[in-house]
């Protein structure tokens, strides 16, 4: 029973964040959303913050899911990182909790919205990393700084995929994939 009304808290506060946004959202338009009372959301957790955590967490464990469903054993380690990372990027731009929490730190610079966008960068460098790593082990790429290369990897595919076309018209996923195995990928490739 506790645990039921723990999920319908989180899943109402993942409502409330996804259409307000964190500065917005309120412990009463949850427990509203939720149907349960203010009270009841504090045997849980013990602020804002830690239900906005418990939220990332989810959301990190989501996107993890997202890139591991499109790596595929048998292919070369750079058309996997490709993959992982097209997925990831597409994720964040077509969920509605990551466009809205981009969407308010960019039009008011919260700053527990920026911590966490933050967060989130990180855990995608260092999932890079660890299948780096792995990769190295197995002889499939060089060895070579993993989390320059994840953090590389991530910066270039942010540019590539969101800047290039402030300015551009879009580019598929063959020519970013293209792009990023002749100016990165191949030193990785044997």
């Amino acid at each position: 029973m506790a645990t039921d009304r723990r999920k319908m808290i989180v899943e109402a506060a993942g409502k409330s964040f996804s259409m307000f946004g964190y500065k917005a959202t309120t412990m009463d338009q949850v427990a509203k959303l939720a149907g349960v009372g203010k009270g009841t959301i504090y045997t849980f957790f013990k602020n804002k913050e830690e239900l906005f955590e418990e939220i990332v967490s989810s959301l990190l464990k989501e996107m993890k899911a997202e890139a591991e469903a499109v790596i595929q054993p048998e292919l070369p380690f750079a058309e996997n990182v490709h993959r992982a990372l097209y997925r990831l990027l597409e994720f964040r731009s077509h969920h509605q909790l990551m466009i809205k929490l981009i969407q308010e730190e960019k039009e008011m610079g919260t700053l527990a919205v920026s911590e966490m966008l933050q967060h989130i960068e990180s855990e995608i460098i260092a999932y890079l990393k660890e299948k780096m790593k792995a990769a190295i082990a197995k002889g499939a790429i060089p060895a070579f700084d993993p989390e320059i290369t994840s953090f590389l990897l991530f910066k270039m595919y942010i540019a590539l995929v969101f800047d290039w076309e402030k300015n551009h018209e879009p580019l598929s996923s063959e020519r970013i994939a293209e792009i990023m195995k002749a100016l990165l990928l191949k030193g990785l490739s044997q």
